[in-house]
């Protein structure tokens, strides 16, 4: 199946240049050899990516497991493809969003350990497992999001002689 991405490229391809620059997918480097077909509509020049969700999770899993940094662009394309806002994420890395919005524009750098993170939870999303490592963080976030919204104490008299104060359950 192809899904058709309209793109701004008009004009003529040279018979020489056989691979499409894929930019639409957020990333500079990321060239296809085949897998994609020209189409006219009457918007213009249109292509037609083949099955362009696994292309995704190609380029995502490519990214998750190359060694160097992650530039800015390649947090934004693993963040867009697990579908995870900014504020998402960073309510998982126990950031703010502007953190966040800051990696993306390589502002700052991402902490390693934060890139490790986003690395393993991308790895993660597509996978079957039952306990995932973003649910886990999930879970944790929401923990202390009650915590930090609980503002009220109540407190109650025990019922023993003695009668001490004390946090109510």
């Amino acid at each position: 199946m192809y899904h058709n991405v309209v793109t701004a490229k008009t004009g003529v391809r040279s018979m020489h240049d056989e691979r499409y620059h894929y930019t639409e997918c957020g990333l500079d480097h990321v060239f296809l050899m085949n897998g994609f077909e020209w189409n006219a509509s009457p918007r213009g020049k249109t292509i037609a990516i083949k099955d362009i969700d696994a292309l995704h999770w190609a380029i995502g899993e490519h990214v998750s497991r190359h060694e160097k940094a992650l530039s800015g662009k390649e947090l934004r394309f693993l963040r867009q493809e697990m579908l995870m806002s900014q504020a998402t994420l960073a309510r998982l890395l126990d950031v703010s969003e502007q953190t966040v919005h800051r990696w993306e524009a390589e502002k700052t750098s991402c902490p390693r350990a934060a890139e490790a993170l986003i690395r393993r939870l991308y790895l993660e999303h597509g996978d079957a497992a039952e306990e995932k490592l973003r649910d886990v963080l999930r879970r944790i976030a929401d923990r202390e999001d009650a915590l930090d919204r609980k503002q009220e104490l109540t407190f109650a008299l025990s019922g023993d002689p003695r009668a001490e104060w004390a946090l109510a359950a």
